[in-house]
C-alpha cells in the first residue's frame, strides 16, 4: 500500500476533484447500467412489433407466411424476459437502498402492475365484439398508451428528464401509429418506439459512464 494514498490533496482543488471522482464512484455503484434498462424493451418492440407487421400487414394479407399465434407469442416472450433483466438489474442496484426513494420504486411497480391488470381486464370484456384487426389495434394501442403514460409519470417522479421525454415519444408515436390504423401501427412501434427506447440507453449510458 502507497503512503501517499493517506496524505491529504496538496490544495483545495485537488480536494474538490476527489470529492467528485467518489461522489461519481458511488453513483455508478447505485445506479444500474441503463443498457440493461432500455435495450431489452426496445430488443422485444423490434422483433416483437416487428413480426406483427409482417404477419398482419395493412392490406390484410402479411407480408410474410408466419402462424397467427407467434407474433404474440414472441411478443410476450420477449417483454417477460425484458421484465426479468429490469428487475434483476434494479434489484442488484437498489437492494441496499431504503427510505423514500425505496417506497417510491415500490409503488412505482405497483402502479405497473395494478395499471396493466385493470387494462387487460376492461379490454378482455371487449375485444371479442370486434374485428381481428381492430381487436389487436386496441390492445397495442391501450398498453402502449398505459406504458407512455406510466414513464412520464415515472419520469416526473424522479425528476428523470430522459425518461419522461422517452413517455412523450412513445405516447407521440402510439397516436400516429393508431391514426395510421391496423398493421400500419405495429410498424411505427417496431421502428420509432424501439428506436426510441434503444435511444434513450444510449443516451442515459453516456451520461452515466460521463457524468457532467
Amino acid at each position: 500500500m502507497d503512503p501517499d494514498d493517506d496524505l491529504p490533496p496538496p490544495d483545495a482543488a485537488a480536494a474538490l476533484q476527489l470529492i467528485r471522482d467518489q461522489r461519481g464512484a458511488t453513483a455508478r455503484q447505485l445506479q444500474p447500467d441503463a443498457r440493461l434498462l432500455y435495450w431489452p424493451w426496445g430488443v422485444a418492440w423490434l422483433v416483437g412489433f416487428g413480426l406483427f407487421f409482417l404477419r398482419f400487414s395493412p392490406d390484410g394479407r402479411g407480408l410474410l407466411r408466419l402462424p397467427d399465434w407467434l407474433p404474440l407469442t414472441a411478443l410476450f416472450v420477449l417483454l417477460v424476459a425484458a421484465a426479468a433483466i429490469q428487475a434483476v438489474t434494479g434489484k442488484r442496484a437498489y437492494g441496499q437502498v431504503t427510505g423514500d426513494s425505496s417506497r417510491r420504486g415500490r409503488w412505482y411497480g405497483c402502479a405497473w402492475v395494478l395499471g396493466s391488470l385493470s387494462v387487460f381486464a376492461v379490454l378482455g370484456r371487449v375485444v371479442d365484439h370486434l374485428p381481428y384487426d381492430q381487436a389487436a389495434l386496441l390492445w397495442s394501442a391501450t398498453a402502449v398508451g398505459l406504458t407512455g403514460a406510466l414513464q412520464m409519470a415515472g419520469g416526473a417522479i424522479w425528476l428523470d428528464r430522459d425518461l419522461f421525454r422517452l413517455g412523450v415519444w412513445i405516447s407521440v408515436t402510439n397516436v400516429i401509429g393508431t391514426f395510421a390504423g391496423p398493421g400500419w401501427h405495429a410498424l411505427v412501434l417496431a421502428v420509432a418506439g424501439s428506436g426510441g427506447i434503444l435511444a434513450a440507453g444510449a443516451i442515459s449510458w453516456r451520461r452515466q459512464r460521463h457524468p457532467q
